[in-house]
């Protein structure tokens, strides 16, 4: 590997010109730091608007025909006043307006949703006196919209090659015929660990505005401890059932090349922030867990049937109707006459009354019930694995509280033990679980 940092900077690490100071002065500090990718603008405070929201709006007024000068206003507005407040001398003013008369003659949505990350960039480039590539250069989807790994891992190693310090915008890259894509939300997580894979960096640095993973949701537990290393399934685990610090497939490009990734606070880059490294790093943490974390609002289809398993289509009937519906389940315990379909509300929507109907058609069950209103807690870390006593902790614990539990699971990896609960139990199992440990 090379002697390379990749960072990546979210929003909030560059809402303002004091944000702007704050970055330049984190990349300054380490020479290895070469290669920077920028999100657009995020919240300065709680009421404030992020960029590429105010981006998706004025699309959103144009394809109506109606005027987005108001919204539009407030946008050329944030990024004049960063270049004015860190005194940078260049012609913002003719970008922005080639920008706005885009969206007027109908520019698409993933291009106006863009534009907060590539305004950003060639700020930051012009401010570190860095070369700007464009994402469009680097980062390619295929003619379906899906991104293409390989010509982009080719792309991005024969551009940067004679390239030693570059700021590439975060979120976007291009189709073939060089019309703008996007990734998700949260997708320039995504373009750095791309680029990071590309030039073979040491490590992939992701700041924000927290200094990393957390053992339990701070609006649960205050005073909740960092989590200092991680392995990538650990996180892919936790991630899963809602902690959220980094876009979950960010993971995927820096996994296969063996690069950790480090979450940092740009507000606090003294912290030691959260380390997130190879699944086979060896474990030191035997005994505990690495964090707690939960979703709500998930219903529980318990369908009932004598000799169940001698019905050699029973399943197979079981998951044609939820494929043909469309649902996902998130979970599937049994035992010997009984399974349980457990399913987000999201997934389900309104279409309850009519899973359990087909149900009932096709796979004959003595009895189909409904249970409403659960959530699901995870415990999660790879201390848990052979070690006695784990559950016995947990469930303690939750009996201490008076929480009852409708449903245990455990892969078969021992990375995690998720446990059902009513929603209303949510928050007080969260806390008495970590509070065990």
């Amino acid at each position: 590997m090379n002697d390379i940092i990749v960072a990546k900077f979210g929003g909030s690490s560059l809402a303002d010109s004091r944000q702007f100071a704050k970055v330049k002065d984190i990349i300054d500090s380490d020479a290895r730091r070469r290669y920077i990718i920028p999100s657009a603008p995020g919240k300065r405070y709680d009421k404030d608007h992020k960029i590429t929201d105010l981006l998706y709006m004025c699309q959103q007024l144009a394809a109506h025909e109606l005027s987005f000068d108001e919204v539009y206003h407030i946008i050329e507005t944030r990024f004049i006043d960063i270049c004015v407040e860190i005194e940078l001398n260049f012609n913002i003013y003719d970008i922005l307006s080639e920008i706005k008369e885009k969206i007027q003659e109908g520019a698409s949505r993933d291009y106006a949703a863009s534009r907060g990350e590539y305004l950003n960039a060639i700020i930051l480039s012009h401010y570190l006196g860095y070369e700007f590539i464009d994402a469009t250069e680097l980062i390619i989807f295929n003619k379906r919209g899906q991104f293409d790994s390989e010509a982009t891992q080719e792309k991005v190693q024969s551009k940067l090659a004679g390239v030693t310090h570059a700021i590439i915008p975060g979120f976007y890259g291009a189709m073939p015929d060089g019309q703008i894509k996007t990734f998700s939300r949260g997708g320039s997580d995504v373009t750095g660990s791309i680029i990071a894979r590309g030039v073979g960096a040491q490590l992939y640095e992701n700041w924000t505005d927290v200094s990393g993973f957390l053992m339990a949701d701070p609006r649960i537990v205050k005073d909740s401890k960092g989590i200092e290393k991680i392995t990538y399934k650990e996180l892919r685990e936790l991630s899963y059932m809602g902690a959220s610090v980094l876009h979950e497939e960010a993971i995927f490009p820096v996994k296969n090349a063996g690069i950790p990734i480090s979450i940092k606070n740009t507000n606090s880059p003294e912290d030691a922030g959260t380390m997130i490294v190879n699944d086979f790093s060896p474990i030191n943490y035997s005994g505990t867990i690495t964090g707690v974390a939960g979703k709500k609002d998930f219903t529980v289809i318990s369908i009932e049937k004598t000799l169940m398993g001698s019905d050699r289509s029973f399943f197979r009937k079981l998951m044609s109707i939820m494929e043909t519906n469309d649902i996902a389940i998130e979970h599937m315990p049994s035992s010997i006459d009984s399974v349980s379909l457990i399913i987000s509300d999201l997934e389900l929507n309104s279409k309850l009354e009519k899973v359990m109907e087909e149900i009932r058609i096709y796979c004959s069950p003595d009895s189909i019930t409904c249970y409403p209103n659960m959530a699901l807690v995870a415990v999660v870390g790879r201390g848990m694995i052979k070690t006695k006593g784990i559950s016995s902790r947990v469930f303690t614990a939750l009996a201490k509280e008076g929480i009852n539990i409708r449903m245990i699971t455990q892969g078969s990896s021992e990375l995690n033990i998720i446990i059902g609960i009513e929603n209303a139990d949510f928050e007080k199992a969260i806390a008495a679980i970590y509070g065990a440990f």
